[in-house]
């Protein structure tokens, strides 16, 4: 170790964050290794090490015969004061090399938030900030995750960004990029390239112009740049990697459990949910092949957590059969088995007497709206009836807690809708008085909402946000309906899900905006500890730029959309269609019930597959 961080370390937060040496970190003989891809993730290690995504890369690439795949996270203030303050760069954790020393520097972004991060990351590390100065073959700096589907406002300090699911996509881009580093090629070359395989975006090889409105008047590929950037799919997910043997942390994160993902994709199409329709189609891991990584990674891991995971977890078509195999394990070496994401209109007797044999930990539930017409509107497909008798089933059933999860804003959303949300917490704790079989302690019910941020690739790309005043009035109506003793109600902040909604939506000029907020001191700003609205209307307005264009505006139809480069496979002809029957309230069924021609049929046994 660096006798500077020794010195260091003493100093800081959790100086287990920055120091490696864990349990199945891997390690290799750099004379054996001719390739080395730093893999950051933009925010703290307890974020970066609970994500799935990033332990499976983590794994494909150091399966790879002589490429080395080394870990980094942002620091906290206080171990970033203290690096800078000793000259330290951003190093790997694995080797304690700086990260600026590595071919590829490769970003997992699933946050727009994280967006600072990932410019103080790369200051930290001693690398220029944007792409074109960065003219070297290394290090190339790459993003992928869910926020990529429009990696405009970091467009400029990017040199590619990887569109879709990376199992297949990234060992390919490393390969490309291995070649081109044996052969001597230069970096325009090999961005041509890298824009060949499918997937792969590079922002520098696209022009956009501007209307007088600050419209898009057009993108324009060159340089056999594709017009159409399509995602990437895992087709077979009994064949895709799983971290059956991954990294054990030397300290407590987030989500320090197994988590295993039960299937791919969504089958509801909620019209707000961007993962429910970049993650089509849906893919599901058989139950059999579960139930031994589950076996596997407790026996190596030695956790006393298991989670299935999954956009919606109760729609596995063998969720009870997978917990009874799930359940020799669990009693033998006392594994408490959760499952997140539960959809309140298949909650059944049967899954709750699975459930009683761990801890009763609360329930969780997202009507997301308060009326019926409102949950049409946004293609929920749940009643309130769903919901009470889930309730029912629950409470008689020895629970006691129960988190019931709200959007405000959404459109068509009524001062009506919003005090529903009261009257159905009220309609909870009368469920619970009736059919509790321990009134003892009490019930607990939590209502939380948050702002709604129209994402793209959604039904509701085109919409405004509402103005923060309006959100601040309507969780002061509500949290002035919510009158019940039991009944807690949290709220969102609203200025992050302001600058969240200008950044999904927002063009590359952005890119100017987030240089100013770096320099005047942004950095993690998905933390309250850091994050300052006033540091962004600052920058806003020294760049000249109005972000309630981006955050407020509705879009028209034909207007062009600043990812409209890329594709998800579900058409914008479906998505609009989807958007108009939101207006009707009007529900389209889930996949399984009937396929509705959203353009995601092309993986051969996903759930919407039809040849």
């Amino acid at each position: 170790m660096d006798k500077r961080l020794e010195r260091i370390l003493p100093r800081v937060q959790k100086p287990a964050r920055y120091v490696g040496g864990e349990y199945n970190e891997v390690r290799k003989d750099p004379r054996e290794v001719d390739f080395r891809f730093a893999f950051c993730f933009p925010d703290t290690y307890e974020i970066g090490m609970s994500n799935l995504g990033y332990r499976i890369l983590y794994g494909i690439l150091n399966d790879m015969p002589g490429v080395w795949c080394q870990r980094a996270f942002a620091p906290w203030g206080d171990m970033e004061e203290e690096m800078r303050a000793a000259g330290i760069p951003l190093y790997a954790l694995e080797s304690g090399d700086p990260v600026r020393d590595f071919d590829i520097i490769g970003f997992s972004v699933g946050y727009e938030m994280a967006y600072t991060a990932i410019l103080n990351m790369l200051d930290l590390a001693g690398v220029p900030l944007r792409g074109e100065d960065r003219p070297g073959l290394t290090p190339l700096v790459i993003a992928g995750g869910t926020a990529m589907y429009n990696a405009e406002p970091v467009a400029d300090f990017i040199d590619m960004a990887l569109i879709g699911e990376g199992e297949d996509l990234l060992p390919e881009v490393v390969n490309l990029c291995r070649r081109a580093k044996a052969e001597g090629w230069d970096k325009p070359r090999l961005l041509r390239a890298a824009a060949q395989i499918q997937g792969v975006y590079v922002p520098s090889l696209y022009d956009v112009a501007y209307n007088s409105d600050g419209t898009i008047a057009a993108i324009t590929p060159r340089d056999g740049a594709p017009a159409k950037v399509v995602k990437r799919v895992v087709h077979d997910m009994d064949k895709a990697y799983y971290p059956a043997k991954t990294i054990v942390p030397s300290t407590e994160i987030v989500h320090d459990r197994v988590t295993l993902e039960v299937f791919r994709g969504c089958i509801r199409g909620c019209r707000f949910c961007q993962a429910g329709y970049v993650y089509r189609p849906v893919r599901c891991r058989s139950k059999d092949l579960l139930v031994q990584y589950g076996q596997e990674a407790v026996a190596d891991s030695g956790y006393q957590e298991m989670t299935l995971s999954s956009l919606s977890t109760s729609d596995y078509p063998d969720l009870v059969a997978l917990c009874d195999g799930l359940e020799p394990l669990c009693e033998r070496d006392h594994v408490n088995l959760s499952l997140p994401s539960l959809r309140a209109d298949n909650f059944s007797m049967e899954l709750m007497q699975r459930l009683q044999k761990g801890r009763k930990a609360g329930l969780t539930f997202a009507p997301e709206a308060g009326t019926q017409r409102l949950r049409d509107a946004i293609n929920k497909n749940l009643t309130e009836e769903d919901l009470h008798q889930s309730l029912r089933t629950a409470f008689s059933g020895g629970w006691n807690a129960v988190k019931l999860y709200f959007m405000l804003g959404l459109p068509t959303e009524t001062d009506e809708d919003v005090l529903a949300i009261a009257e159905m917490a009220n309609h909870v704790m009368h469920t619970w008085r009736e059919y509790a079989s321990n009134k003892s302690r009490g019930v607990r019910i939590t209502v939380s909402t948050s702002w709604f941020v129209p994402k793209p690739f959604t039904a509701f790309q085109w919409e405004p946000q509402i103005s923060r005043e309006e959100y601040e009035r309507r969780v002061k109506l509500l949290r002035e309906a919510i009158t019940a003793k039991a009944v807690t109600y949290n709220w969102h902040d609203g200025d992050t899900s302001f600058l969240e909604a200008v950044l999904a939506r927002g063009d590359r000029r952005l890119g100017r905006v987030l240089e100013r907020v770096h320099q005047k001191g942004g950095r993690l700003d998905a933390w309250s500890d850091y994050f300052s609205l006033d540091r962004w209307m600052e920058a806003f307005a020294e760049c000249g730029i109005d972000p309630a264009f981006y955050a407020n505006r509705e879009r028209a139809r034909e207007e062009i959309l600043p990812w409209s480069t890329i594709s998800c496979y579900v058409s914008d002809d479906y998505l609009w269609r989807q958007r108009e029957l939101a207006y009707q309230s009007v529900t389209t069924p889930d996949c399984r019930t009937r396929c509705s021609g959203c353009g995601a049929n092309v993986v051969e046994g996903g759930e919407c597959y039809r040849g």
